[in-house]
């Protein structure tokens, strides 16, 4: 493990239930930001794909296939 993680672990040992409730919230709202991101970011990428083939020149070139 990494220092980060191992110090995160320890701190994580000396806290109330009350407390750990609150970093694991926080912690489930980082990857669901994460994800959002992610999804975000594949969806712009499936534009720009879109974009590139639906075009009026290469319409008309497969409508006559």
């Amino acid at each position: 493990m990494n220092n980060a993680k191992e110090k995160l672990i320890e701190l994580i040992k000396e806290m109330s239930e009350g407390e750990i409730e609150k970093v694991l919230d926080f912690v489930e709202y980082l990857m669901k930001k994460q994800e959002k991101q992610l999804v975000h970011d594949l969806s712009k990428a499936s534009e720009t794909s879109i974009d590139f083939w639906n075009n009026d020149v290469d319409d008309e070139v497969w409508n006559h296939v």
